[in-house]
């Protein structure tokens, strides 16, 4: 199985408020042996401010993109290096939240059935109610992280590949290590594919609630009110004929 390890660094915590990627790393892993030949990695002009909380973090600032390429600029070469791959993320849903907004605003193809493993998903299970996230993980199997004093994409996917490979067995696959594979379209939905979503919901609740009770003489009142529009208006809705929706 070819796995490409991968994180990206950010402009903020979601695509939905604007926030975009501003790194992207990528390492492959071949045989479960890592391949530091195969690597891609990119620093990216978010088209906006990245503010000053978040280059705490990953010490990126604006000057630093100003003038790198955009999302769009990588994005087909992005998706050649991840072919035919599986992908292995800590914590999925958010890398691939910020992946498929870039790819939709690009125009380029999805990623929706792309194959991945979500690292942290698999460290939970292995290690129940622990600290499971990279910094962690890497201590707990003897990960040199020394190096590190910022988040970096590419430095973090690489963590993430001794990592992993260390979880999971080494060079020798551990079967008692549970890693199972998802289509991305399970840890995110896109704005278009969730759409009603939040109005469904509502509508459910309403729909569950209990009956509230009603005297006799109030729906004898609500009746008459009926028929008086009715014959008022010559032609009540609710007493239209329901058309059936046309394919």
């Amino acid at each position: 199985m070819q796995l490409i390890m991968l994180d990206t660094e950010t402009t903020g915590l979601s695509p939905l408020s604007g926030d975009r990627i501003v790194e992207i790393g990528a390492v492959r892993v071949s045989q479960r042996r890592i391949d530091r030949k195969q690597v891609f990695h990119h620093y990216l002009n978010p088209d906006r401010h990245i503010p000053e909380e978040v280059v705490r973090i990953h010490g990126i600032s604006d000057k630093d993109v100003r003038d790198k390429p955009r999302f769009a600029d990588i994005g087909g070469e992005f998706l050649d290096f991840i072919k035919d791959a599986t992908l292995v993320i800590h914590n999925a849903a958010f890398d691939l939240g910020f992946l498929m907004h870039e790819l939709r605003l690009a125009g380029l193809p999805d990623i929706s059935d792309i194959p991945v493993i979500d690292s942290l998903q698999v460290a939970r299970k292995r290690h129940p109610q622990q600290r499971n996230n990279l910094d962690a993980l890497c201590d707990r199997y003897n990960v040199e992280r020394g190096h590190r004093t910022l988040h970096g994409a590419l430095l973090d996917a690489e963590l993430l590949a001794e990592m992993y490979l260390a979880m999971t067995g080494g060079n020798q696959f551990s079967l008692d290590v549970e890693t199972t594979v998802f289509p991305a379209s399970n840890f995110v939905q896109l704005p278009e594919t969730s759409s009603g979503r939040a109005e469904k919901a509502e509508t459910a609740a309403l729909t569950r609630r209990p009956a509230l009770p009603v005297a006799e003489d109030d729906m004898q009142a609500h009746r008459l009110m009926l028929e008086r529009i009715h014959r008022e208006s010559g032609q009540a809705i609710w007493l239209l004929p329901v058309e059936a929706p046309q394919n």
